[in-house]
């Protein structure tokens, strides 16, 4: 019986060994922001709408950012809706 080469591994070291630890990472990223902006709109009760006209963007931008699976959306995008809930945006390499 051979031992097994990801015993004693983690689910990251998969992930990097299959190339998909960046794809994932960025996704897990998104779907906490995405969270935490939907939250804190609820919170305020922001519709959509309403979101879009004070970040002076279009509902369908604003619908990108809030969708956890695309991860392409511009760091000043998510800085004015940050902006527009009182919040501020964090960003740090670790």
């Amino acid at each position: 019986m051979t031992a097994n080469p990801h015993t004693g591994s983690d689910f990251d070291d998969f992930l990097k060994e299959e190339n998909l630890y960046e794809d994932c990472n960025a996704i897990a990223i998104k779907r906490v922001l995405a969270r935490q902006l939907s939250e804190e709109m609820k919170r305020l009760s922001l519709t959509k709408t309403e979101m879009a006209a004070r970040m002076q963007t279009s509902r369908t931008q604003l619908d990108r950012l809030l969708d956890p699976e695309k991860t392409g959306v511009s760091l000043d995008t998510i800085q004015r809706a940050a902006s527009v809930l009182g919040r501020q945006l964090r960003i740090e390499l670790l």
